[in-house]
């Protein structure tokens, strides 16, 4: 059992995060459902343009990493007038790298979009999209330091509040956008990029106004941090940010993969992803407070502690995760039916996301305790077990059991969740172990 005490702490701390999460892929939802209306190629295209650019601003948002564990750290040494200064340079190094790299691959995407896209109409649509995403690429990276910076001074509500702000433009936009309504030019899929995008800066300012309010006592824009605050950020942001962008550049795989099957499985697996982000970012909330508590524990000292937090995380998460599985494993036609039309392609995703909420808590330990030694300091080992779990098990097994053996859409996602379930036990054998909590930070 947990002392109520911790309980209260840890959901203090998690649901705005999960809040703030869940309405982030609600938003996603809705998107799909709009982009839906369009036809599967259109669906397919936004699905590809979005792991593209999941995979193009992945090393930036890394950065929301070392943002949290330094603040966290901070926060339970006492040093509360300093939490901010890593918050200042998470922000500088996302606009400095986030510019220039978005101008960059706006121009580079109708060269190297194709070649993750079989079919032409598909290739067209997610170019467009894509490059309209990345017109937000230096904004995103902002938005993920605060993140980082709120979720680890306890004020986890005002990252909920920034996202209730950005989704209502965005719904907004979106509407206005792909379908040209009330006079507004009608830009089918690629006014849900530009919708996106436009929202993403409206976030950003909206954090800067939070901070001068909220943080400016903190340090917040009032100096960049030393040389050597710098480099400990960069240890720990650098390691993230490779791990996530190998998780997005093997998603854009696993996609064109899918797609080599078909357009409809490709249809389906964008819902059925966007779908497991939803269920799963209520474990990735309770992972990050999971990750607040840690980094404080280990700032006081008390490395027992952190252990406990990880643990009472993870026990709280399983059932709210297990309850959200429900639906799902009873009428998975039912979850799946605003988002696709096609009764062939319905036929198709349905078995497969009841297999997704069955292993569901399965896949949140690894999700949480992956979290926690993102708090510890050590993403080092969450960057190598990553990247081997998904590119060493995942991906081969799916082009095996896919394109090659053509076994069909319910065999490459038996084996994609059974890499995922692997990733889980080796991260809680890890925190079970003693190898973990020792970094500087």
């Amino acid at each position: 059992m947990i002392e109520p005490t911790r309980r209260r702490r840890i959901l203090g701390l998690a649901l705005p995060i999960i809040g703030g999460m869940i309405s982030q892929n609600v938003l996603n939802l809705v998107d799909t459902a709009m982009v839906g209306q369009l036809g599967d190629a259109a669906l397919a295209g936004v699905g590809l343009g979005g792991f593209a650019n999941f995979m193009a601003i992945a090393f930036i948002t890394g950065m929301s990493t070392g943002v949290q564990a330094m603040a966290a750290r901070r926060r339970g040494q006492g040093r509360d007038a300093e939490t901010a200064i890593p918050l200042n340079g998470g922000l500088a190094l996302a606009l400095a790298l986030g510019l220039p790299t978005g101008v960059i691959l706006m121009v580079a995407a109708p060269a190297f979009f194709p070649l993750i896209a079989d079919q032409q109409a598909v290739a067209d649509i997610g170019t467009t999209y894509l490059q309209y995403r990345l017109i937000g690429m230096a904004a995103v990276g902002m938005n993920f330091a605060f993140r980082g910076y709120w979720n680890a001074v306890d004020r986890s509500r005002l990252y909920l509040r920034t996202l209730l702000v950005m989704h209502a433009t965005n719904i907004t936009l979106n509407w206005l956008l792909i379908f040209g309504n009330l006079g507004f030019p009608e830009m089918g899929a690629a006014g849900a990029g530009l919708g996106t995008a436009l929202s993403t800066w409206v976030g950003t300012v909206y954090y800067f106004a939070l901070g001068r309010t909220h943080a400016r006592e903190a340090g917040f824009l009032r100096s960049l941090p030393d040389r050597e605050t710098l480099v400990t950020m960069l240890r720990l942001a650098v390691p993230a940010g490779i791990q996530q962008f190998f998780f997005a550049a093997g998603m854009t795989v696993f996609f064109k993969l899918v797609g080599q099957v078909g357009t409809a499985e490709l249809a389906a697996s964008n819902v059925l992803v966007n779908l497991l982000l939803v269920a799963i970012l209520p474990g990735m909330g309770f992972g990050l407070a999971a990750a607040t508590l840690v980094g404080q524990a280990l700032g006081r000292g008390q490395r027992d502690d952190a252990r406990a937090w990880g643990f009472d995380v993870t026990k709280l998460a399983l059932l709210v995760m297990a309850a959200l599985a429900v639906p799902a494993i009873l009428v998975p036609q039912w979850v799946l039916l605003p988002f696709i039309k096609t009764p062939s392609t319905l036929e198709l995703a349905a078995p497969v996301l009841r297999l997704i909420a069955i292993l569901l808590p399965l896949d949140a330990i690894g999700t949480i305790l992956m979290n926690g030694l993102f708090g510890a300091g050590d993403s080092r080992k969450v960057m190598v077990v990553s990247i081997v779990t998904q590119w060493i098990i995942q991906l081969p097994l799916v082009w095996l059991v896919g394109p090659t053996l053509g076994y069909g859409l319910f065999a490459i996602w038996v084996v994609w969740l059974a890499g995922r379930a692997a990733q889980s036990g080796v991260f809680w054998l890890l925190w079970r172990g003693d190898g973990w909590g020792h970094a500087r930070v």
